[in-house]
This record gives structure tokens, C-alpha cells and sequence, in this order.
């Protein structure tokens, strides 16, 4: 009976090749595109038989079907512990289960990303994180060239009149989230939508920041639950 120890299997076949040709190390410093369809499946299989690695068995098995993953995705179990020396039951059921999972993936619908199209499609996308809040939070939005949302980032919790931002958190946290442009906002829990000095001088510095390193500031957007601001809509940026 096949035993199930890929770990321990998957050192010992492996052990002679160099470093950076072993399929889980080569991830690991790469990433998985970097590997061939048989060094992935190689990773799935884990071992090899005997005069014959892990990566040539994945190959063997590809080249009986031409590389296609789609025709090996039609098989059985029992297909390929038949047909494959080396593959048993729990290594079949691990390719077969990868291959579903795939297709899967690929069958699934990628969720559309809200578009940024004005001041009140940013407070209509925040408003239910910020509304009901009894203190101040501060958000970003990222976005790409298109100025679709790519990602919504809490920045900082607060007081009830105020909450504290630093720049460099901003920008940081931009460039991690590879951001074309980004778009800030809070909550004023009073109900006053109108800025602070101190609301003015944090966009112009996050402003004039994002000139320095190509990312466009787009807006800063006051929520409260009276409705919202936008320094763009009020000539303020």
C-alpha cells in the first residue's frame, strides 16, 4: 500500500539535484510560474521510482498525453495507478484533485472591481464602514490606471473629534499595493462634513507627497452620516 509521507519521499528523490532545479525550492525563490508543468506536478507527486526522477515521471506522464493537463483531467484513478509506474492511489487522487481544482479556478467569474467615477461613488462604496462609527477612522483607496478599486485599507483609529495619520504610512502602504492613484477618506462622527485645519493639512501633505513619487491623489473625502465632502468636487485639490 502507497504511504503518504511527501515530505521525507520528496527530500530523498531529490537530494541529487542541484538547489536551484529542485521544484519546491525553485518556487520558493521564483514563484510557481517559474516552474514547468512537471516540476509542479512533480511537487503534487512528490517522489520518483527508481532510475527515474520526480520531475522526468511528471514528464512521461504529460508526453503520453501530448502536455495536455486537460486530457490527463479525464482519467480515473484507477486510469492512471494502471498506467503509471510509481503513481498509487494517493498520488492520483492528489493530481486529479489539483487538476479539479483548476478548473475550478477557471470557471470561476473574476468579481468586478467598483470604479471610481465621482466623489459620491467613493462615499456610497465607504459609507457602511463609516457612518455608524462613534470615533474617526481613516481609510484609502488604491487604484489603477483605469481608477478601479483595487484595494480599501483601514489606516488609523481614533478619537471621536480626530484620528492620526503619518504620511509615511500612506505612501508605504501605496507603493506596497503597487497603486496608480489613491483616494483618502474619514468619518467626522459629528456630523459635520465641513474639514478641519488639521484635515487640510494632512491632504496637502499626502498631496504634495504623491507628486514626489508619480502616484495621483485623487481625492479626500469626508463621510458622515448627514452625507460627505470632497475637497476635488470644492476646488480644494
Amino acid at each position: 500500500m502507497e504511504q503518504d509521507i511527501p515530505q521525507v519521499a520528496y527530500t530523498r528523490a531529490i537530494k541529487n539535484m542541484a538547489a536551484d532545479d529542485r521544484p519546491r525550492e525553485k518556487a520558493m525563490k521564483h514563484g510557481f510560474a517559474s516552474l514547468s508543468t512537471a516540476e509542479l506536478l512533480a511537487i503534487l507527486v512528490g517522489s520518483g521510482t527508481r532510475g527515474e526522477s520526480v520531475v522526468d515521471l511528471c514528464q512521461r506522464i504529460l508526453n503520453t498525453f501530448d502536455n495536455r493537463l486537460n486530457s490527463i483531467a479525464r482519467l480515473s484513478i484507477k486510469d492512471l495507478t494502471k498506467q503509471f509506474k510509481g503513481i498509487g492511489t494517493v498520488r492520483a487522487i492528489t493530481i486529479l484533485a489539483a487538476l479539479e481544482l483548476g478548473r475550478r479556478y477557471h470557471s470561476e467569474k473574476m468579481p468586478q472591481r467598483p470604479q471610481v467615477l465621482s466623489s459620491r461613488s467613493v462615499y456610497d462604496y465607504l459609507k457602511m464602514d463609516l457612518i455608524h462609527l462613534p470615533h474617526e477612522e481613516f481609510w484609502m483607496l488604491t487604484l489603477d490606471r483605469a481608477k478601479h478599486i483595487t484595494a480599501k485599507i483601514k489606516i488609523s483609529s481614533g478619537g471621536t473629534s480626530m484620528t492620526a495619520v503619518d504620511p509615511k504610512i500612506i505612501l508605504k502602504t501605496a507603493i506596497d499595493h503597487l497603486a496608480e492613484g489613491i483616494i483618502i477618506a474619514h468619518n467626522h462622527p459629528s456630523g459635520n462634513n465641513f474639514p478641519s485645519p488639521n484635515d487640510d493639512k494632512i491632504t496637502s501633505q499626502i498631496q504634495k507627497s504623491c507628486a514626489v513619487i508619480g502616484i495621483e491623489f485623487v481625492d479626500h473625502v469626508i463621510i458622515s452620516e448627514t452625507g460627505y465632502f470632497s475637497y476635488v468636487d470644492e476646488g480644494k485639490i
